[in-house]
């Protein structure tokens, strides 16, 4: 069992940044993927990064390729999620995951966070 925390959201301005963290429990947290996604209201929660077990690999989402950045710490047991140059749509409750196999999909990952809110203000 793995428990996820997130926290960093926040009120910024177009063009601000912020750093997400995650916070796992579980002494296994080293061998998981571990994802971030988002959901806007109305809409479908979407990927938005994800690093593998070891940090050496990552993926983005298109919309934030270039802005975002995604790192683990194993030894904090904490994933972070650097958002740079915000835009208004960047909007949403942003969720992290923990998940066994390295993907984009929901259903790829089993342990999900209470999410935190981002809000970008234009």
């Amino acid at each position: 069992q793995v428990q996820l925390v997130e926290s960093g959201g926040g009120l910024v301005q177009t063009g601000g940044s912020l750093r997400l963290s995650c916070v796992a429990s579980g002494r296994t947290f080293g061998r998981y993927v571990l994802g971030w996604f988002r959901q806007a209201p109305d809409k479908e929660r979407e990927f938005v990064a994800t690093i593998h077990w070891g940090g050496y690999i990552t993926n983005y989402a298109d919309s934030v390729k270039g802005r975002f950045t995604i790192s683990r710490d194993n030894a904090k047991n904490t994933v972070y999620l650097h958002m740079n140059t915000l835009k208004p749509e960047d909007t949403a409750v942003y969720y992290c995951a923990a998940g066994p196999t390295f993907g984009v999909r929901r259903n790829q990952y089993v342990y999900w966070g209470q999410g935190t809110q981002v809000t970008v203000s234009s």
